[in-house]
């Protein structure tokens, strides 16, 4: 029979004797603890003992070391720093006192890293406590000063002085601040009212023959005809029904009513659907050009100018994932003298240009916050958004074109399909796209040609779940948060899987890097998000698993489209790969494997709405505000959600809006920016969940005063090895705004100067975080892994979602 291991564990008096010897007192409830940390038997020394019990209280030293710096109105402290101050406690029952001023030190090491007083202060005011909805008082700005000075060693006088101009600095900031805000606000105010006056003089039909002098049939013809324009259409009940009918605004009408003599002579043919009539000059005018440009919305495909004078064809190449659209689009493109790929990611734009250097073309490379210049070159690589409308070319290549039905981006291939100048336009997507792809040819006037691939080798569902323990070699693990991301990987870790992860919030060189990784077989398995939908080169998959077949959207707990898991896991498998068949599966307690099976034999599911959707650009943006006589983009906007395109037209509808909104609101109080100048900040891609807007409005405060503003800085990062999941999501932060920022210095270099700084602030970013990602388990499990509690399959709410 196996002795009882109590039998070696020393008594409470030896433990006691020994603690008295060491100078050491111990609390009942910290005995048995104490007595497990030394494994059963009897300490060799009062050193040993010293070091278990300082272990053993070390976490509850942390934790009021936490409350403390809570506490603490103007001391900047950071997640490591706690951890820091916890470990320097050499007093074995330290007091409040001694616990602030070990954070304090902590503070002060880390800030004295920095190597410029300047720097420090930036990184350090970022990380003050903030009250609810609050900014941090200005003494705690001087008293933050005074820390980062003490950091830097510097003198006592320049120490104070320095501390006076930071605080001079940040009161004058707020005062642009708050008087920004106030107008902005006021600005809101009187442009709502406006738009409500505007709204409440709208006529209906019925008052037409009065202000135009005509008869009832006359105005219902003219208004068959699109010769009155519409302001909008309200919902009424007439005999228990709910109908739309037209409402107009009479003072465009009384401006048109000299006009309407020369319509009373025979109508001439209408131009079919999606093709501008010829301007007929009184009107032109009468209502001014601006009506004429408000009116492009729903005429939208006149609105490029240079596409529309070539003879263009639109090539449809369909297929499903792993059917060799992307080496059709491309090699085509390879053939042609001049030509752009158009894609929805930076990192999908840098391999089109590797595949096409790789075939002996010289190319450039265009995105929101990078352009890379290719001497020679006639080829072009861009996310969607940055389509040049004005260069004629021979190919243009448009990739992923099921986003067209997606809310926010789908107006960005609306315009790029619309509006790129190419004499071929190769557009590569799902089948679902099918539909909506003949609308637009058919507004364009544009031939189109279908071509359908299929998948070039097999995609089958597994009959059953998959275990988490069977999961291995050549996997992919789909999550749909972040944080399920790393509770996954943390079981894979303690199982003895090495792992790499690919998440919305990774920038395209970790993404890049860890796909490499695990392309090259030196992590075993991926666990990503639906971000890998997107034609990342990951290389050859075995199976893609779905954690979970449902999913949160931002707004609500959903089952996952057959779209969804038709994209997602057709990436398993590769033709001529080493896994030629793809197997997707579902994890074991995630759903029910006859889901998967029926979405892969599901056919095409077109969008609901088949019109494409559409959204201004600065041309129209100026012309609604001098048309309705204003300076306010948000009034601008607003106006446009509201009227420019009625929400029955036929052929369009207006893409969302609400951010755009939600940035002009905020920055519109600054009038010594323009009002294009205003737009252009209303479209930088910022994350809303990270104060991104408010930080947009602070930026949009300093332009307006003359003031540079400076890249954001992450500040001394803990090393990768010893990195936790709160330096792991501010590394993340900080790239994520300085992708804002780099796209902000691409349209106002003078006042995004630092452009060197903020490279240089993202590549070290970028490689430390690949750093903390690729770090062996026996450094990293306990750290970011998080432990290894195996997570449930399906996550719920809004926190950590990437795409």
């Amino acid at each position: 029979m196996p002795a009882d291991p109590s039998d070696a564990i020393p008594t409470d008096y030896s433990l006691d004797e020994l603690a008295r010897d060491a100078g050491l007192t111990l609390a009942a409830a910290e005995r048995p603890a104490l007595l497990r940390a030394l494994g059963g038997a009897a300490p060799a020394s009062a050193d040993v003992l010293r070091e278990a019990l300082f272990a053993l209280r070390r976490r509850s030293w942390r934790r009021r070391i936490g409350e403390l710096a809570r506490q603490a109105a103007a001391l900047p402290a950071r997640t490591e720093d706690l951890d820091a101050a916890a470990a320097s406690i050499t007093d074995p029952d330290p007091d409040e006192p001694a616990l602030r001023e070990a954070l304090r030190q902590a503070v002060l090491a880390r800030l004295g890293g920095h190597g410029t007083a300047a720097i420090a202060l930036a990184v350090a005011l970022e990380d003050l406590p903030r009250p609810a909805g609050g900014e941090p008082t200005l003494d705690a700005i001087g008293h933050c000063a005074m820390l980062v000075a003490e950091a830097v060693a510097m003198p006592a006088a320049e120490a104070e002085a320095f501390a006076r101009r930071a605080v001079a600095a940040e009161r004058t900031a707020r005062t642009a601040r708050r008087e920004a805000a106030r107008a902005a606000r006021e600005s809101t105010v009187a442009e709502e009212a406006r738009l409500k006056e505007w709204e409440a003089s709208l006529v209906g039909a019925e008052a037409l023959p009065a202000l135009l002098g005509c008869s009832p049939a006359e105005a219902e013809a003219w208004v068959t005809e699109g010769r009155l324009p519409i302001a909008r259409h309200v919902l009424v009940r007439r005999r228990g029904r709910r109908i739309r009918v037209p409402e107009f605004d009479p003072a465009v009408l009384r401006a048109l009513a000299p006009t309407t003599r020369s319509w009373r002579a025979p109508a001439a043919p209408r131009a079919p659907a999606g093709v501008p009539a010829a301007p007929r000059e009184d009107l032109r005018r009468t209502s001014h050009a601006t009506i004429a440009r408000i009116a492009g919305l729903d005429r939208y495909a006149a609105h490029f100018a240079t596409a529309r004078a070539l003879d263009r064809r639109i090539l449809a190449c369909l297929g499903p994932t792993n059917s060799g659209k992307t080496y059709f689009g491309l090699s085509r493109l390879a053939e042609a003298e001049s030509g752009v790929a158009l894609g929805p990611l930076r990192l999908l734009a840098h391999e089109y240009r590797e595949a096409l250097e790789a075939l002996g073309v010289p190319t450039a490379l265009s995105t929101g916050e990078e352009r890379i210049e290719s001497p020679g070159s006639r080829h072009t690589a861009a996310t969607v958004e940055m389509c040049p409308f004005r260069t004629p070319v021979d190919v243009a290549v448009v990739d992923e074109a099921q986003m067209l039905a997606d809310p926010d981006r789908g107006p960005a291939w609306t315009a790029a399909i619309m509006g790129v100048p190419a004499r071929t336009v190769i557009v590569l997507g799902a089948p679902d796209a099918a539909p909506m792809l003949r609308r637009i040819a058919e507004l364009c006037g544009d031939p189109l040609e279908e071509m359908r691939l299929e998948r070039m080798g097999p995609l089958t569902a597994a009959r059953t779940p998959v275990p988490l323990a069977e999961i291995g070699r050549g996997d992919a693990l789909i999550a749909f948060s972040r944080r399920e991301v790393f509770a996954l990987r943390a079981e894979l870790l303690r199982r003895g899987r090495s792992v790499a992860v690919v998440y919305g919030a990774l920038g395209p060189t970790v993404r890049r890097a860890e796909a490499r990784r695990f392309r090259d077989g030196e992590a075993e398995v991926l666990v990503a998000t639906d971000a890998i939908g997107m034609g990342l080169n990951i290389g050859p998959l075995r199976r893609v698993v779905f954690s979970a077949l449902s999913k949160w959207d931002g707004t609500q707990d959903r089952p996952l489209t057959v779209q969804e898991i038709k994209q997602i896991g057709g990436r398993a498998g590769r033709f001529g790969g080493a896994h030629a068949e793809g197997v997707v599966a579902v994890l074991a307690g995630g759903g029910d494997p006859a889901l998967i099976a029926r979405a892969l034999a599901a056919g095409a599911t077109p969008p609901v709405d088949l019109r494409p959707p559409v959204a201004p650009d600065a041309d129209i943006v100026a012309a609604v505000a001098a048309e309705i006589g204003t300076q306010s983009l948000f009034g601008t906007l607003r106006r446009i959600e509201r009227s420019v395109l009625r929400r029955d037209d036929p052929n369009y509808r207006l893409g969302d809006l609400s951010t755009q909104i939600e940035i002009a609101a905020a920055v519109d109080g600054v009038r010594e920016l323009p009002l294009l100048d205003r737009w252009t900040y209303a479209l930088c891609p910022v994350d809303v969940r990270d104060q991104g807007v408010a930080r947009l409005a602070d930026w949009a405060v300093a332009q307006g005063m003359g003031l540079a503003v400076a890249p954001p800085l992450a500040g001394r990062l803990p090393p990768p090895d010893r990195a936790g999941q709160d330096a792991l999501q501010l590394a993340e932060r900080v790239h994520r705004r300085l992708v804002a920022w780099r796209w902000m210095a691409m349209r106002f270099p003078q006042t995004f100067r630092d452009l060197d700084g903020a490279l240089a602030e993202s590549r070290r970013l970028n490689e430390w975080i690949e750093a903390v990602l690729s770090a062996q388990p026996s450094d990293r499990v306990r750290a970011v892994a998080g432990g290894g509690e195996m997570p449930r399959p399906k996550v719920k709410g809004r926190g950590g979602r990437g795409r």
